[in-house]
């Protein structure tokens, strides 16, 4: 985990002011009476490039502090603008070498309580989903493989089957557990087309199954998903549900050839 502390003020201030673009445009525009008195309150633009700073800084510091107290670690943020007036004064109570030993000290607290944090996300969410996947196999209709993949027909059809080295376009979505939806060709408005054997082990044994024209879902466990690393928004140890509809078959010698 990268040092929370190690930024510099230009990097803070660029980082806050790229992470409120969008929200800011959302925003009512200012009257023109805000906009008079905001521009009155800096004498020239130097002291409003200091501003500046010191508010995106201030910003930065405030998520970065927001952060660490999911993990059940909290700073006093009475004696970080302490810290900040001292060293600015130039009459910090620490040297550079406490300083630099205290906050490596702190980085390792922080790391360790991020790691136990996520530890317990994972052990709660492994306990659900083998309470999940255990119910779901006995609902009418589920059928599960010896892998332990589960899928159900919603449509039939009858038709050529993919093997794993041909290339498929797809339909689908792919929500989690509590159905937060995290993946969606139909949401984007455009079929996904891809090696079978490129993508996790649940779809590549799954999609086999299909025939064009079929529409299935799947619940794909962990170990035949994403496993213990997770990816972007799909979080570690997490079972996956997929809907998913096979629209065409391209053989890989077909695609080779072309």
């Amino acid at each position: 985990m990268k040092n929370v502390f190690k930024v510099s003020l230009l990097a803070a201030a660029v980082a806050f002011t790229v992470g409120c673009n969008e929200k800011a445009e959302q925003e009512a525009p200012a009257t023109e009476t805000e906009t008079v008195v905001e521009a009155a309150a800096f004498a020239n633009s130097q002291e409003k490039a200091a501003y500046a700073i010191g508010s995106s800084f201030s910003r930065y510091v405030e998520t970065t502090l927001e952060k660490q107290a999911e993990f059940g670690l909290e700073l006093d943020k009475e004696i970080i603008l302490q810290g900040i007036t001292d060293t600015l004064r130039g009459n910090s109570k620490l040297t550079d070498e406490e300083m630099v030993e205290t906050l490596k000290a702190y980085d390792t607290e922080v790391q360790a309580a991020a790691e136990k944090v996520m530890a317990e996300k994972t052990a709660k969410a492994s306990e659900e989903a083998k309470t999940f996947l255990a119910e779901n196999a006995k609902v009418e209709g589920v059928t599960v493989t010896e892998s332990g993949l589960q899928y159900s027909v919603i449509t039939e059809a009858e038709g050529p089957k993919p093997k794993a080295e041909d290339t498929v376009t797809v339909h689908y979505v792919g929500t989690l557990l509590d159905g937060t939806e995290f993946d969606s060709s139909v949401a984007r408005g455009e079929p996904a087309k891809f090696p079978l054997n490129r993508v996790i082990p649940g779809w590549t044994e799954g999609v086999q199954l299909m025939s064009v024209g079929e529409k299935y879902k799947f619940v794909i466990p962990a170990e035949l998903g994403y496993g213990e690393q997770g990816a972007g928004s799909i979080p570690p140890g997490a079972t996956l549900v997929f809907e998913v509809e096979l629209l065409e078959i391209a053989a890989a010698d077909e695609v080779a050839a072309k």
